[in-house]
């Protein structure tokens, strides 16, 4: 069996310190075996003393450098990440807390219509609006409105002489929305313009029998 031999790389014996240094400690000169790296100059290895360890404490602050601004650039993208997606969850509550008080803020509103909005009652019902309008709550749908699929909920549909295109002519419930996010459609009746009518079955008949006449 073979012994290993003294202050080996296994751990047996004295312990083998290997000196990696490229600065020689004793004499302050750079050691012959060791390569300038990257960023260093080619004739490194031929400079001493200040010189050779003027050039590597260069290099090392470059390194140095670059970690730094790398680091820097990464923290202020995690930053900018963590408050976007922060800001976004504080508008998900908020929107959901405010949609839970639509249908408070719509007995409100009927109050008001039938002259009942008196007295404590009224105070608190105007203290409410208040809050919800600091929130960023925005109340939408008028009549005369142009029809919009995407804010309006058509519950009734008729034709007028007096109106251009599409109208919500009759608001039933209004809308509401927080930002960019429709917290509920407004409730309407639309009007589109008379000449859209589609031809009943008796007038269809007639024309029928108008163009049978012509043609004999």
């Amino acid at each position: 069996m073979t012994d290993r031999p003294t202050g080996s790389e296994f751990g047996d014996g004295d312990p083998v310190v290997r000196d990696k240094r490229r600065i020689d400690p004793e004499t302050g000169e750079v050691r012959e075996s060791e390569q300038a790296p990257a960023g260093v100059p080619d004739d490194v290895s031929s400079l001493t003393g200040p010189s050779a360890q003027e050039a590597l404490l260069t290099e090392a602050l470059s390194e140095r450098t670059a970690d730094l601004q790398r680091l820097q650039a990464e923290y202020v993208n995690y930053k900018r990440r963590v408050d976007r997606d922060r800001e976004a969850s504080r508008e998900l509550v908020i929107g959901s807390v405010l949609s839970e008080l639509l249908g408070t803020l719509d007995d409100v509103g009927r109050a008001r219509e039938a002259g009942e909005l008196e007295g404590a009652f009224k105070a608190v019902a105007e203290s409410l609006e208040r809050v919800t309008e600091k929130l960023g709550l925005v109340k939408f749908g008028e009549p005369g409105d142009p029809f919009d699929p995407r804010i309006h909920e058509a519950l009734l549909h008729n034709y007028s002489d007096e109106v251009d295109g599409p109208t919500a002519t009759m608001v039933m419930q209004p809308g509401y929305r927080h930002g960019e996010r429709i917290l509920r459609a407004a409730r309407v009746a639309v009007s589109e313009p008379t000449e859209k009518l589609p031809d009943t079955p008796a007038e269809s008949t007639a024309d029928d029998e108008q163009a049978a006449d012509k043609s004999e």
